[in-house]
């Protein structure tokens, strides 16, 4: 069910219990613009990652170009 958190060895109990801690300290009223606010930052920061690779393979083709053969 939860596969993403098997390398932290989280069960269902241990995460109803974070997720009530969560829900004790925001609030209800809280919860729905901290989901959009993580998700957004999830979204940017995806998207910073795939411009960080789309320049690293730029580079890569343009210092390979530019390499004299000998």
């Amino acid at each position: 069910m939860f596969e993403q958190f098997a390398f932290l060895d989280i069960g269902t109990p241990e995460l109803v219990i974070i997720l009530l801690i969560v829900l004790l300290l925001f609030g209800g009223k809280n919860l729905p613009k901290l989901s959009k606010n993580l998700g957004q930052s999830m979204h940017e920061f995806k998207k910073g990652i795939g411009e960080g690779a789309d320049e690293n393979k730029t580079e890569k083709s343009n210092s390979e170009k530019k390499k004299p053969t000998a």
